[in-house]
């Protein structure tokens, strides 16, 4: 009887310094698992840089606009001659391109001003985003000639707070002259 009760006294102290053990290998093999997946499904959106970048490699030119709708980039891109202009598609997710529209018969005066440009939309972006941290959500070339200004980078940059912020980027300096906060949920821009 006395052997019986060491037997089980011994077995219960080796369950009582295994058992920890075991289930923190079971969780930590638990946990693995479920990060795996999470890192996967978290990585890091195409950002506004990489939508660029994607496009040009599918359609060299030059960057006229970039504007996130939802999960899709949609860039236009115009030749180096002027020639030429694609409307493209980048998945944020993914970063593929899609060619929604080529025309190559534009109006090589039409874009005279912006393959003349110092500052291309990528740097423009990053110019707005140097004075307004947050993400590049619109990058547009703006040469309306009705509105007396020279032309310029229109660029919204969306806060942390929410909040879309908008610049216009001098496109020989890449100087930031202009700036208004608005609300996300508005198209009214109100001046800072």
């Amino acid at each position: 009887m006395k052997r019986n009760v060491f037997v089980s006294a011994a077995a219960s102290v080796v369950l009582l310094t295994a058992a920890p053990a075991a289930t923190a290998a079971t969780v930590s093999s638990a946990d693995s698992a479920r990060t795996v997946p999470v890192s996967a499904a978290a990585r890091a959106d195409v950002s506004a840089e990489q939508a660029v970048a994607a496009a040009l490699k599918d359609y060299p030119g030059v960057v006229e606009s970039l504007d996130r709708d939802g999960n899709i980039w949609h860039v236009d891109v115009i030749t180096k001659d002027g020639k030429g202009h694609a409307e493209l598609e980048v998945d944020a997710a993914t970063g593929k391109v899609s060619r929604k529209n080529v025309d190559k018969d534009e109006n090589p005066g039409e874009h005279k001003g912006l393959l003349a440009a110092k500052i291309t939309a990528a740097q423009a972006a990053k110019a707005a985003v140097a004075a307004h941290p947050g993400t590049t959500w619109t990058v547009e070339w703006d040469s309306d000639d009705d509105s007396g200004k020279a032309p310029y980078w229109h660029v919204e940059v969306r806060g942390s707070d929410g909040k879309t912020w908008n610049a216009s980027v001098d496109p020989t300096t890449g100087k930031v002259t202009a700036q208004t906060d608005s609300d996300s949920n508005s198209d009214s821009d109100d001046n800072s």
